[in-house]
């Protein structure tokens, strides 16, 4: 057993055990600052849940489900991914929390990833890679690092950029969180930007950290914690809700872009976990949704090329299982010109055009499904578009009737 202090960057939040065997949390003792307890982590008659706190916890490392981990964790010598929490502090480069060994007098100021360098191997061994450092540094972000793709975090030019791999025989997902950037980029759509790095004929995409060392990402499932989601409400409503109690007004014209994005390039993993909203880690001000990312598993990207297009065995998420479904949510398609997204097909070709992984079959396949989606998409907007002006033009009428009914004057005008 070891004692530790969760830190939200230099203020004490809570203390902790540790089971130095599994890495898990095994008691939780005094709250020093309830406010900067994780978002979502209940605090009740002054003690922290810790069913939830070990939930957090478990959370923040490496999933098992991640590509190779098994291997890794042969070579790196840890028996869990819980371990490798511990080894970096907890330390992230999605949010400012951490722990510090009680008495030790580590700062956040020494050990923080987004002001102090670290090691590149973990982020080496993970991509299957050898390393050369003698003895190996677990100082690491990488050990903190979500999903099941291959990913690494690297200074690049100063910036923290995170690179991410492909899967199956196509190895798509790169080229996708490129099309969606450059679709984003198209529609003005606030998002994270994404570029193509090609190693030894392996495609990757980068992207810069959106966070920096005043703010914090909180997802949209952590947020929704902060409420009890009552039986009638709906989980997009729900989320609406624990948005707007934070503050955050204009959460609907977010999610409108998103369910968008996601239609056009048939996303089928926006999970709770890879879209929320940004907040500021001193004053704890919510500043509002966080821009999209993570959009990679989409344009079926582990279908055979005779599937591209079919849209029978899309899954959908996070709040309707078809794309159909989800797109009756969007509040307005007011701020969405198609024409922006003209020849976004051929843009598409050319990012794929000299990868090992994509023919030209699948390539026009993939093409022609873009296109697709771009119609369809077109045809339900000018459909809503139409039953908006509809109710808008019921509602005038009512109105009217209103007016003329109270004599000129409608109810509290004097």
């Amino acid at each position: 057993m070891k004692k530790y202090i969760l830190m939200h960057k230099n203020l004490s939040v809570a203390e902790l055990e540790l089971d130095e065997v599994t890495g898990t949390i095994l008691a939780v003792g005094e709250v020093y600052e309830k406010e900067h307890v994780p978002v979502g982590i209940p605090v009740k008659k002054g003690r922290i849940d810790r069913a939830s706190l070990s939930e957090w916890w478990k959370g923040r490392a490496i999933p098992a489900s991640r590509m190779g981990i098994q291997h890794a964790l042969t070579e790196l010598h840890i028996s869990s991914t819980q371990m490798l929490l511990e080894k970096c502090l907890g330390l992230s480069l999605s949010d400012q929390y951490w722990v510090c060994p009680e008495e030790s007098g580590v700062t956040w100021s020494q050990v923080n990833f987004f002001e102090n360098t670290f090691s590149d191997d973990v982020g080496n061994i993970l991509f299957g890679q050898s390393t050369t450092s003698n003895p190996m540094s677990l100082m690491s972000p990488d050990n903190t690092s979500d999903g099941w793709l291959k990913k690494k975090w690297k200074i690049i030019d100063g910036k923290r950029c995170l690179i991410k791999g492909g899967s199956g025989a196509t190895q798509q997902e790169p080229y996708n969180e490129v099309l969606a950037s450059k679709i984003m980029e198209r529609l003005g759509i606030p998002h994270v930007s994404y570029t193509l790095l090609t190693e030894n004929d392996y495609p990757y995409s980068v992207c810069e950290d959106f966070i920096t060392t005043e703010t914090e990402l909180i997802s949209a499932w952590h947020l929704m914690q902060t409420q009890k989601k009552p039986n009638h409400i709906s989980i997009y409503q729900h989320y609406v809700n624990c948005c707007k109690e934070k503050g955050i007004s204009n959460i609907e014209d977010a999610l409108d872009r998103m369910i968008v994005l996601d239609y056009l390039i048939a996303n089928e993993d926006r999970h709770l976990n890879n879209f929320g909203v940004v907040r500021n880690a001193n004053t704890l001000d919510y500043i509002g949704p966080a821009p999209i990312f993570d959009s990679g598993t989409a344009m079926w990207f582990d279908k055979p090329t005779t599937m591209v297009g079919e849209t029978n065995r899309l899954v959908c998420k996070p709040f309707k299982t078809t794309h159909e479904e989800q797109l009756k949510l969007v509040q307005s398609f007011d701020w969405l010109s198609m024409e922006k997204l003209n020849g976004i097909e051929e843009e598409f070709r050319k990012l794929v055009r000299g990868s090992l992984f994509i023919d030209e079959a699948r390539c026009d396949a993939l093409c022609k499904a873009l296109s697709k989606r771009k119609k369809a998409l077109e045809q339900i907007m000018n459909t809503q578009r139409k039953i908006y002006a509809a109710n808008d033009c019921q509602n005038d009428v009512t109105e009217n009737i209103a007016y003329s009914g109270s004599g000129g004057y409608k109810t509290g005008e004097m």
